[in-house]
């Protein structure tokens, strides 16, 4: 299984942004797909998440400001970025699960190897 996030890079505060995560060795549609993130000498922490089935999650943080999204005919995940705050500056990180996971990190199967949002003031 490889996860390939991509799309990160650095914005002006308020700016937008979309991440993508290409997934491969995987029934895609089958499993449950997260985002999530890391700052500087901070814990990873749960963004949002989509289940196989279409339900959609979101942090606090975030809700109102990040959409999820996922295509199954493309094996990809989505996460439109708008408004985005210098405090979300951070490498993301897509995870994928089969059909259980869904705000706990420890329960993912599968990581991608970051992309880093960059979010200037």
């Amino acid at each position: 299984v490889q996860l390939q996030a991509s799309g990160g890079g650095l914005v002006q505060a308020g700016g937008s942004l979309r991440l993508s995560c290409a997934a491969s060795g995987l029934t895609f549609s089958r499993y449950n797909m997260g985002w999530f993130r890391q700052a500087p000498g901070k814990e990873r922490e749960f963004v949002s998440a989509i289940s196989w089935r279409g339900g959609l999650y979101y942090a606090d943080s975030v809700k109102g400001r990040f959409t999820i999204s996922r295509d199954n005919a493309k094996n990809t995940v989505y996460l439109q970025m708008d408004s985005l705050k210098p405090e979300d500056t951070a490498v993301y990180y897509c995870a994928a699960d089969f059909q259980n996971a869904i705000y706990s990190q420890y329960e993912y199967d599968y990581w991608g190897q970051g992309t880093q949002v960059t979010v200037s003031s």
